[in-house]
């Protein structure tokens, strides 16, 4: 018999959430904690990272720097912290500019954070699970990698890569026994988002988009991270999960007469 009420459960598994400092990270190793897992909460600003255990369960998390641009910090990184059952990074940046305006290191350093460092992250922990024959590996896209708009060439890009490197890797790791989904939030009120929210007419334009009319707070994405790290998503690989109030699902542009 299945234990359902136990299903989200995450008891004796260590997690690693890479961008845990603020924002959807810090949210997420705050609820995967509250379920029970062992978290490892990283971040290239160490500071945050404890400032993140210090707002949970101090037996359940610990803080730890990890700047994911560094190759060789991911391989320490995967020697030291010892078998992770499951890994999310939400770590993410934007250079907001038209194509014409672009510089080749804007370019570079956004596909650099993105997508290239989620590159070496899969790879470096879906070996070590693989090996193991489990865990679970979980990304984070956007509504960006599915719907544009000027401004947003190279970080739109990025995500909807994201979605098919993921993809792939759930593919070549699903028999070894490992999950591999992305997660695409739309308009969340974090640190990557604070030049929005300065704007009120481009917030307000961005709230009224969706079904729900409004943003979310980051708190609002963690457990759909619960959800793909426990048993409850157990048959779930190569997915996107949309948290977006409806963004992608509805026009948003006018509401027609009857």
């Amino acid at each position: 018999m299945t234990d359902y009420a136990n299903l989200f459960r995450l008891d004796g598994k260590h997690v690693l959430v890479i961008g845990s400092g603020s924002g959807i990270g810090r949210e997420s190793a705050l609820a995967l904690a509250a379920h029970g897992a062992r978290v490892t909460c990283a971040d290239r600003d160490l500071p945050a990272a404890e400032q993140t255990v210090a707002q949970g369960n101090g037996s359940q998390l610990v803080a730890y720097e990890l700047d994911v641009l560094d190759d060789d910090a991911i391989t320490r990184a995967v020697d030291e912290l010892g078998d992770v059952d499951v890994l999310v990074f939400t770590a993410a940046t934007n250079v907001r500019k038209r194509i014409l305006d672009y510089t080749s290191e804007d370019f570079d350093r956004v596909v650099a954070l993105n997508l290239r460092a989620s590159f070496q992250l899969v790879r470096a922990f879906g070996k070590q699970m693989a090996e193991r024959g489990s865990g679970s590996i979980i990304g984070f896209s956007s509504i960006r990698g599915t719907t544009v708009e000027p401004g947003q060439s190279v970080y739109a890009a990025t995500k909807a890569g994201l979605v098919q490197l993921l993809r792939t890797a759930a593919a070549e790791l699903g028999p070894s026994g490992v999950r591999v989904n992305a997660i695409a939030p739309g308009v969340v009120e974090t640190p990557l988002t604070a030049q929005i929210k300065a704007n009120q007419a481009w917030y307000d334009a961005y709230a009224q988009k969706g079904a729900l009319g409004r943003w979310a707070g980051p708190e609002e994405l963690a457990g759909a991270v619960v959800y793909l790290a426990s048993d409850a998503a157990s048959f779930v690989t190569g997915s996107v999960l949309a948290v977006d109030g409806g963004w992608t699902a509805v026009d948003g542009r006018f509401d027609p007469p009857n």
